[in-house]
């Protein structure tokens, strides 16, 4: 069974970095579509950033340049470095898995999702 937990979230100033993990478990983290998601409360929950089977990487357009998704295979975990941290860029990050799909990677209705770690950027 997939499981999935985030962990790394916390407050920062505006300007800051942090990165993100998440600790996959039931299957190996490469070969298909893993996404981060953020969310803000009353808000719809939106695609970061996303990576597919052969490691090609989306973004959405307000952190492009600031934030990289990669996988470590080492520790099996999905990151999301995160620097030049605005405040708009709080709310709950969400890490989830499309497995088995790898390409062609949706920006939603993701398969597997974990529980959240939220990020919080002060003024």
């Amino acid at each position: 069974q997939v499981q999935l937990v985030e962990s790394g979230g916390g407050s920062v100033q505006a300007g800051g970095s942090l990165t993100l993990s998440c600790a996959v478990s039931g299957y190996t983290v490469g070969g298909f579509c893993m996404a981060w998601f953020r969310q803000v409360p009353g808000q719809e929950r939106e695609a970061v950033a996303i990576i597919d089977e052969d490691g090609t990487t989306i973004y959405a357009d307000s952190v492009k340049g600031r934030f990289t998704i990669s996988r470590d295979s080492a520790e099996n975990t999905l990151l999301l470095q995160m620097i030049s941290l605005k405040p708009e860029d709080s709310a709950m990050y969400y890490c989830a898995s499309h497995f088995p799909y790898g390409r062609n990677c949706p920006s939603r209705d993701y398969k597997a999702w974990g529980r959240g770690t939220q990020v919080t950027v002060s003024s």
